[in-house]
């Protein structure tokens, strides 16, 4: 409040004389004191005023202090209230405290009683200021961080956006590349845009634009693979089992092209052309920081001792990727077929909780 603005004070008060006391103390140190005789007046006074302060007694007929005291808190934006009691009872005091009072002071007629008042009704003062200044920089936060979202989610919006063109872009080339590596390797370089791409998509339309729900985006992530799969002729079934997992955004997209990598390496060597079969993802939680990926098929297996079949280069990606989780890929040799797993730890407040079971690895 300005040092310039009178402090004006409600004292609501059953006895005509004490307050005519408390308003000729008050006005010698600089407020403008109204008095109301008794609860009901002092409440029709604040319904249809606005004041600084209230100084409420606590023995009044009729309706009680704490009474009042509960109807003004209930008010919209009420003014601090002083609770002002004869009794020096430290359950009333309690009481009030309890009900919202800024503070509470025993009245007497002598002493520092005045002085008391008015110091407390300063300090009331200087506490409103500073809550009120903590709320609105609160609420300025607030609008900031909902600001920064908003521009995020566009920015994330574009990002897919760039990354679908860059897809249609190799969709056109590969469309006047002879069959042979090069196409494949332009069909791969597109199944690796889309792992990037759907993480994008999941941010503009999130309720968090720094997490990732991990469960919903391998399942799209799993669709598109499979969409990709039928266009170029390969007819695996593709599963997928998630539990409902947040993330970080860089976690996520590492997790999408380790799934892309294994996946896509999986519909080309697990089972012999003509014999199609099953390829598994499951996202399973070890315990509340910890996260667990396996990607399986029941298909012709391998040895990991031989060397990679193609350029390596997905072999390559994927151990970048799980460097990038802080983890490294296993794979699971009593396991018919190919099993590769790995886990990874998330921020405890990403984690989320879920009820489904992957199968154990």
């Amino acid at each position: 409040m300005g040092a310039d603005k009178t402090v004006r004070v409600l004292y609501i008060d059953d006895d005509p004389a004490f307050g005519r006391l408390v308003a000729r103390a008050l006005t010698r140190q600089g407020m403008a004191v109204t008095y109301a005789e008794g609860g009901d007046a002092g409440l029709a006074q604040l319904a249809q005023d606005r004041f600084d302060v209230v100084a409420l007694d606590h023995f009044m007929p009729g309706k009680e202090g704490l009474e009042v005291l509960q109807e003004i808190r209930a008010m919209p934006a009420p003014a601090p209230v002083i609770y002002v009691t004869g009794a020096d009872e430290g359950r009333i005091a309690v009481a009030a405290l309890k009900n919202g009072a800024a503070d509470y002071i025993v009245k007497e007629v002598g002493g520092a009683f005045f002085e008391l008042l008015g110091a407390s009704i300063r300090q009331a003062l200087e506490q409103e200021c500073v809550r009120r200044a903590k709320e609105r920089a609160e609420r300025e936060v607030r609008e900031q961080r909902d600001r920064a979202e908003m521009l995020l989610r566009e920015v994330n919006h574009r990002v897919a956006n760039s990354l679908q063109l860059v897809a249609s872009l190799v969709t056109m080339q590969k469309g006047i590349v002879p069959e042979g590596p090069a196409r494949d390797a332009l069909v791969e370089t597109q199944t690796r845009i889309a792992a990037i791409s759907q993480v994008h998509r999941r941010l503009y339309t999130s309720r968090d634009v720094r997490r990732v729900e991990l469960d919903a985006y391998l399942t799209g992530l799993i669709e598109e693979l499979g969409q990709a799969m039928r266009a170029s002729g390969t007819h695996e079934t593709l599963r997928v089992s998630a539990e409902p997992v947040e993330a970080p955004t860089d976690q996520a997209i590492s997790l999408g092209v380790i799934v892309v990598e294994l996946v896509t390496n999986a519909t080309k060597y697990a089972y012999p052309e003509g014999s199609p079969g099953e390829i598994r993802v499951f996202l399973q939680r070890e315990d509340e920081a910890r996260i667990r990926l396996v990607v399986e098929d029941d298909g012709v297996g391998f040895d990991i001792a031989d060397t990679p079949q193609g350029s390596g280069l997905g072999t390559r990606i994927v151990k970048a990727m799980a460097a990038n989780l802080k983890t490294e890929i296993h794979f699971d040799p009593a396991h018919t077929g190919t099993r590769a797993m790995l886990s990874f730890d998330i921020p405890q407040e990403s984690a989320g909780t879920g009820e489904d079971e992957a199968p154990a690895a």
